[in-house]
């Protein structure tokens, strides 16, 4: 078997740059909704109440969510079957189009109700494109990693995340330096769409250069059918892995768009502070989250990756309500960065490692439709009805209640992660490894060694 970490070190970190570069851009074109529609909103959306149409861009990105388990099971079986490589490439296709779409849409007031309509069917794309992404970069950097720093290789799926979010925040703040207000609502929001859909093409043909991954290339060579490889039916085989990938996402899911795609809308209505203001906050905030997740990631290599989990859960479900209570109270720029800055270290010790725990549960041939699927079910079930949940609350009158359905959500994850076993200690990547270089070879007299022990399923 060829395998790519022949190369040593410097080949792993290439393959890790290269994808982690066009997870970058994937999810620039996600989060640039979220960033812009304070902006958007009223283009597709007839006139009225501001919180009112910021529900309704809200409710079009919680539908895009329901997507990402169609793109999770189509791109994790296309990813298991075909490579982590073909998957990855389609995937930014797809998103290149979205992207394109919503910036040529033409507003409401030019076409009535077939704007909100275009804008619906754009964003399905995309959630069908972060839905297959999400499964296939997590696998392919958990699985190119060094034995001992898979940890630390595999956060940059969550570094080049929220990277993708922090780009769409800096291509904000840069043309609100150049942009009135009238034209960043008139049209100026949708050149960060442009620039997303072109850098989605960059990505496209740049990925199709990068290395398939050693794991993958040895699965494909076993003596087996294709059909084995990213079936439905394989992956019922493994139910126990399946339900600890929704517990162990649902609080931290749900946190996370808390603390990040939400937080600039909090700080807005409810805080008092100018979009400006909470735009550099955001910035800054996610630019020190960035720079924790390798940090953490190598840590967890260290002491393992259910330390940090429980971690998480326990200050998540004990801050988040006086964090987010104290946050609403304050008009001072510096004290709301505090306070963000504190809830994104909190969920540092869930997302520098939750790729690589449910990578590690499961083997090679179902382990993109394994990590995806489940995931993006509970994504789309909880994290992608966050931000809608609390703007129907804040209208409501009833704010405060979104705090403690948050705090609740981490707690049911806190209980997963005191009960399920240390992933780094069992991980069916390194079994696999192991297993491929005790294979038999053949002698020169051909005289076979002895066969490698059989993997079984991790329980």
């Amino acid at each position: 078997m060829t395998d790519i970490k022949l190369g040593g070190e410097r080949r792993v970190v290439a393959n890790v740059l290269r994808g982690s570069i066009g997870n970058l851009v994937e999810w620039y074109d996600w989060y640039v909704y979220a960033a812009f529609s304070v902006y958007f909103a009223k283009s597709f959306f007839p006139d009225g109440d501001p919180t009112a149409q910021l529900l309704s861009t809200a409710a079009v990105f919680a539908v895009g969510f329901l997507m990402r388990p169609i793109g999770g099971w189509a791109l994790g079986r296309y990813a298991d079957r075909f490579g982590r490589r073909a998957a990855l490439t389609l995937s930014v296709t797809v998103m290149a189009a979205g992207s394109l779409i919503i910036a040529a849409t033409p507003s409401y007031a030019t076409i009535g109700l077939a704007a909100p309509v275009i804008l619906l069917l754009a964003r399905l794309l995309q959630g069908l494109s972060v839905g297959g992404e999400y499964a296939t970069s997590a696998t392919y950097l958990s699985e190119v990693a060094s034995a001992g720093k898979r940890g630390f290789y595999s956060s940059f799926q969550y570094v080049t995340l929220v990277a993708g979010q922090l780009t769409a925040l800096g291509v904000q703040l840069v043309l609100l330096q150049f942009l009135s207000s009238a034209q960043m609502y008139s049209w100026g929001w949708r050149i960060p769409f442009l620039i997303g859909a072109f850098g989605a093409i960059v990505v496209m043909l740049l990925r199709r250069g990068m290395d398939e991954s050693a794991s993958f290339r040895a699965e494909s060579a076993a003596p087996q059918t294709k059909s084995n490889r990213g079936s439905l039916r394989v992956l019922l085989q493994y139910p126990r892995e399946c339900l600890l990938v929704v517990g162990l996402t649902l609080g931290g899911t749900v946190a996370f768009y808390t603390y990040t795609t939400y937080m600039q809308k909090y700080m807005v209505n409810t805080s008092g502070i100018s979009k400006p203001t909470a735009a550099w906050i955001n910035f800054a905030a996610l630019l020190v989250f960035v720079v924790l997740q390798p940090i953490a990631g190598a840590l967890s290599d260290r002491i393992g990756r259910r330390k940090l989990l429980i971690t998480f859960g326990v200050l998540g479900t004990l801050g988040t309500v006086p964090l987010m209570t104290l946050l609403g109270d304050t008009r001072n720029p510096f004290a709301a960065f505090a306070l963000m800055l504190t809830a994104l270290v909190i969920i540092t010790g869930y997302t520098s490692i939750n790729a690589i725990v449910k990578a590690e549960l499961f083997p090679t041939r179902i382990r993109a439709l394994g990590v995806g699927l489940p995931y993006a079910l509970t994504v789309a079930i909880f994290g992608g009805t966050a931000e809608m949940i609390a703007l129907a609350l804040k209208k409501a009158g009833h704010e405060s209640l979104y705090f403690w359905y948050v705090s609740a959500c981490v707690l049911i994850s806190l209980v997963t992660y005191f009960f399920m076993r240390e992933t780094s200690a069992a991980s069916t990547i390194d079994a696999e490894d192991n297993s491929a270089a005790a294979e038999p070879e053949t002698t020169v007299s051909g005289a076979v060694s002895e066969p490698a022990p059989k993997l079984t399923p991790a329980r």
